[in-house]
């Protein structure tokens, strides 16, 4: 006897509770998304049209993906504390192309906002502001010179 699709989510989203923690709102949204996924599945095979291979739709909102402690990939789903090219290229795109598919302004850092904030602040306990300020006034003295 084969499952339902209700088993079949709830197994589905099971195996996600045990690798990665999900609060209540994650756990309900995985549940509808899987299910949706699966009941579109089966009439897609039950009519036998082929399965629309529209663009995939985000995991989350992109305002919601850079988080306090983690980032999620907009693309899988997974938590990072900051998304690596490496992981990036894992789904074809570069950082740029990422962040143009999602709306982030190209300056936006593809990290949590915590990891921003330690690097921000590590900047500035070295005198990199200091320096960039002196970079720029010697950079723009060059160009009046000319």
């Amino acid at each position: 006897m084969s499952k339902s699709l209700v088993e079949m989510t709830a197994e589905i989203v099971q195996s996600q509770i045990n690798t990665r923690e999900m609060n209540n709102d994650e756990i309900k949204s995985a549940l509808h998304d899987t299910f949706q996924t699966l009941k579109n599945l089966q009439d897609a095979e039950a009519s036998g049209l082929p399965i629309e291979q529209a663009e995939a739709k985000p995991a989350m909102s992109p305002e919601k993906s850079i988080q306090r402690n983690k980032v999620v990939c907009l693309e899988c789903g997974e938590s990072f504390k900051m998304l690596s090219p490496k992981h990036l290229k894992s789904h074809d795109l570069t950082p740029k192309e990422y962040r143009k598919k999602y709306g982030f302004s190209m300056r936006q850092p593809l990290c949590a906002k915590a990891l921003s904030e330690r690097r921000s602040m590590s900047g500035k306990k070295r005198g990199l502001p200091e320096n960039l300020k002196k970079a720029i006034a010697a950079r723009t003295k060059g160009k009046k010179k000319k």
